[in-house]
Order: C-alpha cells, then structure tokens, then sequence
C-alpha cells in the first residue's frame, strides 16, 4: 500500500519497551507489563519491571530499623498487553462480516487482554452496541496506519472526556431521513450524555454506487461521485469543534445504482444490463440476509471513511441510510441487528464518543502516558484465510513482531492464509473461544504447551 511505504518513511521510529537501569523483577500475571514471544516454538515470556526502590530506614531505636515513608516521583506506567483484532470487511467474514456478529468475540478477547484495539465493522451493530471498556474504536485506514508505526492512539478516558462528534449528512437523504438521524443524535445526547457538538450536509448528494471486486471473491466495493463535497462538510465540522466524525450516506436500494434506471431508458441493451444487475444485488441481498453472503454495502462504507480519515485524521465512521426492507422471518440472527429500523447510527455515535485520538506526526501532541504505538502490540489476531491485508503484514513485519493468531473457523471468500505471505510463528486455532485462552496465556506468560497432556524436555544447547 502507497501509504503504509510513504508514511514510515521520515518518521520517528515507534516506541519499543525498554527497562533503563535498576534491579529487575519478574512480572506478575495481572497484565501490568507487556508480553513478548520467545525465539523457541511455543514459550511466552513475560515482560519485565524495574523493581522500587527499598524505602529508607529511619535511626535505629530500641535496637531495630524501621521503614520510612517517602515521596519519591512514580516512575511511568509501562504499557500494558495490547491485542489487535482484525476482521477484513466486506469478505464474508463467517464472524463479523455482518451485523455486529464479531462483537461477542471481541468483548471475549477484551476480557483475556489490557487493551483490545479493534475497527467499527466488528464493533457496530445498529440499534444495538456494547463495547468492552477497554476496546479501542479505529477506523480501517487509521489503523493500517497504526500497524504500519505512522501513527499512534490516545485513548479518550486517559485524555478527559469522550470525543466530541459532528454529525455529517448526505445532501441525497430525504427531509424524512433527514429528521430521524438529527433525532437519533439528540435521543444519545439525551439518554447516553454523548456529545454530538454540531451537525451539517454536503453541498450536494454524494451518489454512492456500489461494486463487486473483480475476479473470484466477490468481494465488495464502491465509489462517491461527490469526494469533495464530503470533505468540505467535514472541514466545517472541524472548524466548530469536532473531534470525530459520524457519517450517514444514502445507499442505493438492494445494491443498485441510483440514476441507473434513468441512464438506460433510451437503450434496451442498457436497461437489460441493469436489470440483470439488480436482479443479482437482490439475490446477493437475500444471501448475506440469510447468514451466508457478502456485505454488498461494506466496500463503499470503507470509501467514505478511509477518504474522511485521511483528509482529517480525526476518528470517523459510517452509517448507511437505506429504506426499510419487507419483513422475513428467514433472516438469519448474523443479520437481524440491521432488521430492527431505518438507522444504522446509535451504535456508530457510541463507538466515536470512545475512540482514541489519532497520534499523527509530526503534528502529534507531546507524548503522554498511555499512549500506544505497533510497538506495543503483544499478539494480533485474524482469520485463517484473510492474512494480506496492511496491517497485519506490517505488524508481522516488524523485528519484535507481536504472536500471530489465525482463527480457522472464520472463513471469508479470500484465499490467503499466513504462510502464502511468509508470515511464520503463527499460532493456528480452531475459534475465538481458542483465541482468548492463547491471549490470556500470552499475558499471564504461560507456556503454551503445559496445558495440554504432553510437555517437550527442554532441549539441550
């Protein structure tokens, strides 16, 4: 990717954990320090902590020493075991690739790990959301970026107050849609105490269209006809006060082109194309309805946030305004979150409020305490046969690079598994469920292997 090559580039190198001076003391197992794997198969070693000072003794009375309290400053806090979860969207994830289905594993994996830094299509779930406390909201390209050691993350509740979000309307909504969203963002002020700081429209309608990547995965994609009407709404949310930007975008319905009937009254052969092709969208629709499908809608969401991201490096995100559609009682329970209403944005309005700052040199703020940096990053992981993406890549990358864990139960519709891409040391799991107790051996510093029935001699060197 251009802009993983182009942004390492000139900038500092990403923070490695250090232990300057001092005695050394072994970790304990409540996750204070972070992980890193051994150069042998299968061990896992905790980080290490300078040990405090001994207090001084006060004068010798009645023949003992006694401890004296002192003041001494607290040294920083060394950051603590970092997760990266990453479930590529618009692939036909099993887990994930649709209506926040990825949110019970990603609130498992947050349980087994200090910090769990994850992407709103694995967090968002329409009407319905429940993040762990400790994930961390970041947008796909953000957190390319992030992987890629460009850029860091601020969390929020270290840094006083949740984000303030601008509320970013497509020009295309009816007056309708327009009112409920406007409604669905003073209803989280009202009852979640969110602050949504101002609201606006682009100039002109977006025009979203919606595509399939060629080739055999049919995975989804899209394109906007009006980027720069996108961003200069976002400039103006910006300007009064936004620190993080919501979206809401009209969609074409069942994955059609809007103004695609128009196009191709005049010419049969036009017309009969896209006939074909919304006949196509409407049975891809039935499928990804029926739990076994591609998110058609996902591709294009990525366009409108990865383009916002850039333009203003603040977290942003995307809701799609679509009509409703027929009730079915066949909808599998993947897919019902997005059967309960017209909007998709109470659960995007509550991830932003938590999102972490975007650190992006060399107009970041000093560093702080508890900022996180790819360096930090204990283990990663990712479907089986979804291993070619930026970021997982730049983090396998690395020369300390984090514990790789490839899930098998999560197929998508790509065929990359981690060795194809000469990614090694990858620990194989069959679910999630195997994920989190890799995760949470890796932070407590367990050996692998002794929990299972046979345990290797140490090898003699």
């Amino acid at each position: 990717m251009a802009f993983v090559a182009a942004g390492v580039a000139g900038l500092p190198a990403a923070r490695r954990r250090r232990v300057d001076g001092g005695s050394l003391k072994r970790g304990g197992c409540g996750g204070g320090g972070g992980g890193s794997r051994d150069s042998r198969p299968g061990i896992i070693r905790r980080g290490w902590r300078r040990a405090a000072a001994p207090p001084p003794l006060r004068p010798v009375i009645g023949g003992r020493a006694t401890p004296m309290a002192t003041a001494a400053a607290p040294s920083p806090p060394l950051p603590g075991h970092t997760t990266v979860l990453l479930i590529p969207t618009g692939v036909g994830a099993a887990v994930g690739g649709y209506a926040g289905d990825g949110l019970p594993a990603a609130r498992l994996l947050a349980a087994a790990t200090d910090t769990l830094i994850t992407h709103p299509n694995v967090l968002n779930g329409g009407s319905l959301y429940g993040p762990p406390a400790n994930a961390l909201y970041v947008e796909g390209y953000a957190l390319d970026a992030f992987c890629a050691g460009a850029w860091g993350l601020r969390p929020v509740r270290r840094n006083g107050g949740g984000q303030a979000v601008g509320l970013l309307l497509d020009a295309g909504l009816g007056t309708d849609a327009v009112t409920r969203h406007v409604q669905v963002a003073d209803a989280a002020r009202a009852t979640l105490g969110l602050r949504v700081v101002a609201v606006t429209s682009t100039a002109e309608p977006l025009g979203v269209s919606l595509t399939r990547v060629a080739g055999d995965t049919a995975a989804s994609s899209g394109r906007i006809e009006a980027p720069d009407a996108l961003l200069a709404a976002a400039d103006r949310l910006v300007e009064a006060g936004a620190t993080a930007l919501a979206v809401v975008a009209l969609f074409p319905d069942e994955g059609g082109d809007p103004g695609s009937d128009d196009e191709g009254a005049e010419d049969p052969s036009a017309a009969a194309a896209a006939a074909a092709a919304a006949a196509a969208a409407a049975a891809a629709l039935a499928e990804y309805r029926a739990g076994a499908g591609v998110d058609a809608l996902a591709g294009a969401e990525a366009v409108i946030s990865h383009l916002l991201t850039r333009h203003t490096h603040l977290p942003c995100a995307h809701a799609p305004a679509l009509s409703p559609l027929d009730a079915d009682a066949g909808v599998s329970p993947k897919a019902a979150a997005e059967e309960l209403g017209y909007t998709f944005l109470p659960c995007v309005l509550v991830g932003l409020a938590g999102a972490p700052t975007l650190l992006v040199p060399p107009h970041a703020p000093p560093p702080a305490a508890g900022d996180i940096w790819a360096a930090d990053v204990d283990v990663i992981v990712v479907p089986a046969d979804a291993c070619g993406g930026a970021g997982l890549l730049a983090l396998a990358g690395r020369p300390d690079p984090p514990l790789v864990v490839a899930v098998a139960a999560n197929t998508t519709v790509l065929d990359v598994p981690p060795e194809a891409v000469g990614i090694q040391g990858v620990v194989h799991v069959a679910t999630y469920a195997e994920a989190a107790g890799v995760v949470l051996a890796h932070r407590a510093g367990i050996l692998r292997d002794a929990l299972g029935p046979d345990v290797p001699r140490i090898p003699w060197v």
